[in-house]
């Protein structure tokens, strides 16, 4: 019987590339820090580049390792070119997608432009960023992808049809993924957090209810069994320990980070 190197693990990354796409703010940005203050050097893709490029700023102030690409996760061409640079400098041993968007409206009211724009950005740029990686991670003898799916996939929220939709073929994608690529050492997982507190609920409810934005976020963190929101750096920290080589008899596995949602909601 195996014995554990140490009992008392710090899940460390040091000295493993990692790839975090949407990493310019929010749950990627969470997620960036947390790898690089595990020792990862960090490469962050996102279209903000600005944004990402602080991120990197707050790295290196912390004495960590991170550089910032600019790059659409729908253009194929374009990601393909972007993980081809981060190749030069050498391996890639984690992926993490995260970049996507969200939309409110039921199957009547989702316009066909918006579900196109919905599946492009949270199911075709997740498979073109693994369609890039996974031969490099094959040929350099394995790796981790993760993907942050989302309760909607599982739950189908109200409201939420394109979204929820995505977010279903996301842990759809994770697992076939993952059936494919086991006799290559590669892990694919997801996670699937509830209702997160990041910018884009903030910029929600201002932009949806101007001067209520306190009684409105009040009401959607109470909608969680727990009465609160899901923190960017709690997602972070699963994140991290499904990365790290602590959980190498992980995978095909889907993750709920929904504070009860999903078990005890109603």
């Amino acid at each position: 019987m195996s014995v554990p190197k140490s009992v008392n693990s710090s899940f460390s990354l040091a000295g493993k590339v990692s790839v975090v796409t949407g990493g310019g703010s929010g749950i990627g940005r969470a997620i960036a820090l947390r790898f690089a203050a595990a020792g990862s050097p960090v490469r962050i893709l996102d279209l903000n580049l600005a944004e990402a490029e602080k991120v990197v700023q707050d790295i290196a102030r912390s004495g960590g390792s991170a550089s910032a690409f600019a790059c659409d996760v729908t253009d194929q061409a374009a990601v393909k070119e972007t993980f081809n640079k981060i190749f030069q400098s050498g391996r890639v041993h984690i992926l993490v997608n995260n970049a996507g968007v969200s939309h409110i409206g039921n199957v009547e009211t989702t316009a066909e432009a918006d579900f196109d724009r919905i599946m492009r950005v949270n199911v075709k740029g997740y498979y073109n960023c693994i369609h890039a990686c996974a031969g490099h991670m094959k040929a350099k003898g394995g790796g981790v992808i993760l993907n942050i799916a989302s309760i909607a996939g599982t739950a189908g929220l109200g409201d939420r049809f394109a979204y929820s939709t995505s977010k279903g073929a996301v842990i759809a994608m994770t697992l076939s993924v993952a059936k494919d690529n086991i006799q290559h050492n590669i892990r694919c997982n997801c996670i699937s957090p509830a209702r997160v507190h990041t910018p884009f609920v903030d910029n929600y409810l201002k932009k949806n209810y101007p001067g209520r934005e306190a009684e409105m976020y009040d009401q959607l963190a109470k909608t969680q069994p727990m009465g609160r929101m899901g923190e960017p750096y709690e997602v972070a920290a699963l994140a991290h320990f499904l990365c790290s080589d602590d959980a190498t008899f992980i995978t095909g596995s889907d993750y709920p980070l929904d504070g009860g949602f999903l078990r005890l909601h109603g």
